[in-house]
């Protein structure tokens, strides 16, 4: 197993600049061997749960193979949106990783070996034993360090071998033991403006017997007068407690979600619904 190291604090190229209102978060999980189910993927929960811990939610998650050519559609189509991306996975030297050279295709950019991420391989090339940096078996792991042109590194305190960002989108290996090390420190870096402590609400009340399509109406009606938030419900047939209900709210910025969150329920007054537990939940 890989000896620990302790990676050289890398800063990161650009300032921060995030509109944290606007910004959507997705999650890229890439590996043949997750869809095929060798392998489970555990990073969509990690992922989920570290973002919590920051008040920060995903907007959108993806599962895709090895494919260069559904990757290049995939980035390209985040890329032009403006998404905030963190992709786990295909980022090694071997002939089955596409994803940093699917990467550079969906920018129109040329792969080049990052200095400082050549730097860093060699290190642990030096460190690990691994003998000279000309032997075939080293300059092999040297295309570990191409990155597309314009990437910064993201550091990886496992075993030194660096990640990349580039555009908002972050790469790190598919090894939860280095991804999710890795996440923290961009979420904590390059992300932190993103962070929504006390920023966000989530509020909703449970309507016992009611028909979705009965308040399809009125949940038009709050989020066409309120722009600021987002209406949802949560249908369940066998609640333990609550039988056949509905969860419904409404979610955003507390000053938003508020008025909001009052006129639904006067409006489920005026339906005469059922209306019982009210849940809140910060973030």
């Amino acid at each position: 197993m890989p000896a620990r190291s302790k990676a050289r604090q890398v800063e990161w190229a650009r300032p921060d600049h995030h509109d944290c209102t606007t910004m959507t978060i997705g999650l890229y999980i890439i590996g043949d061997e997750i869809l095929s189910g060798k392998r489970q993927d555990k990073h969509f929960a990690r992922v989920q749960e570290l973002l919590a811990a920051r008040g920060m939610q995903l907007g959108w998650v993806q599962y895709l193979g090895d494919d260069p050519v559904l990757l290049r559609q995939a980035l390209q189509t985040s890329f032009g949106r403006g998404d905030v991306a963190l992709s786990c996975g295909g980022i090694g030297a071997t002939p089955d990783d596409h994803t940093r050279q699917s990467a550079a295709a969906a920018l129109g950019v040329p792969l080049e070996l990052h200095p400082e991420a050549k730097r860093l391989i060699q290190q642990r090339i030096a460190s690990a034993g691994l003998g000279s940096p000309q032997e075939p078996a080293n300059q092999q792991r040297l295309q570990m360090g191409m990155f597309p042109q314009g990437s910064s590194i993201i550091p990886n305190p496992y075993n030194q071998i660096p990640g990349f960002s580039i555009r908002e989108h972050y790469f790190v290996p598919g090894f939860p033991v280095m991804a999710w090390p890795m996440l923290e420190w961009v979420l904590d870096g390059p992300l932190r403006s993103l962070h929504r402590h006390g920023r966000y609400l989530e509020r909703a009340a449970i309507v016992k017997g009611a028909m979705e399509s009965d308040l399809t109406p009125l949940m038009e009606r709050i989020e066409r007068e309120h722009p600021g938030v987002k209406v949802f419900s949560l249908p369940s047939v066998d609640h333990p407690q609550w039988g056949r209900h509905i969860e419904l709210g409404v979610k955003g910025e507390p000053s938003a979600v508020e008025p909001a969150f009052d006129a639904l329920k006067a409006g489920l007054v005026e339906l005469e619904a059922m209306v019982g537990t009210e849940t809140v939940r910060k973030m």
